[in-house]
């Protein structure tokens, strides 16, 4: 037991450039303390005690932000940073060495019975804000970006990114869907709308120019016209 908070603690040490000491991130980080009551949580589940558990699981919550069912399956030197808003379903398995960033969820779609959560392998990182819903698994090393939602399974040492999400990288190289769906230089919806209005106010300046350049008789409107 003391051996995995060791681990636990030292992946926050070793991935969180904020962190200070190993001492400090004991006595202040709220991931590493949701995952440290998560362990006797999970024992005290399949030994029986499921309301303990269950109790246990809610206490944790009220006090770091990080829910975790006392039934999900977590591997050593997890690191939840900031933990804030971070769910974790019952069915759901993250391996060692993953990385869970604030306000991820790792949770179902409410339609699937029995394993109804994702299963993470080792060294996953999730960005902030991610949603990963269903009973699919995320293959090791690879990377979801922040306020992805992932719907389908992620092949390894991939990286996911969009709503829903589509893999753009995989080993290091780009795929096809990386063209189609480019995260930084997407067109501005609002911007287009507006070059349309100015598109739409030249046209009819333009019209409105023609009709007074025509003669009074052919109905042109002659300036200083009053009617």
């Amino acid at each position: 037991m003391f051996s995995g908070l060791k681990k636990d603690i030292y992946a926050v040490r070793d991935r969180d450039p904020a962190a200070p000491s190993a001492f400090k991130v004991f006595l202040l980080y709220s991931g590493l303390h949701a995952i440290m009551w998560h362990r006797p949580a999970f024992w005290l589940w399949h030994h029986g005690f499921k309301f303990t558990a269950r109790a246990l699981s809610q206490i944790v919550r009220f006090c770091t932000g990080v829910e975790i069912h006392p039934a999900a399956k977590i591997g050593r030197g997890v690191l939840i940073d900031h933990g804030s808003g971070v769910v974790i379903g019952e069915t759901a398995e993250v391996g060692d060495n993953c990385t869970i960033y604030q306000g991820v969820t790792l949770g179902g779609t409410g339609k699937e019975t029995g394993k109804r959560h994702p299963t993470l392998m080792n060294n996953v990182i999730v960005g902030a804000g991610a949603k990963v819903l269903g009973p699919f698994t995320v293959g090791e090393g690879a990377k979801i970006a922040a306020n992805a939602v992932v719907l389908n399974a992620i092949p390894e040492y991939s990286t996911a990114v969009g709503v829903p999400a589509r893999v753009v990288r995989q080993h290091g190289k780009k795929v096809v869907p990386a063209e189609k769906l480019d995260q930084v230089h997407i067109p501005d919806p609002v911007s287009q709308e507006i070059c349309k209005l100015y598109m739409e106010i030249d046209r009819l300046k333009a019209e409105l120019a023609e009709i007074k350049s025509l003669p009074r008789e052919e109905g042109g409107i002659s300036e200083g016209n009053d009617g």
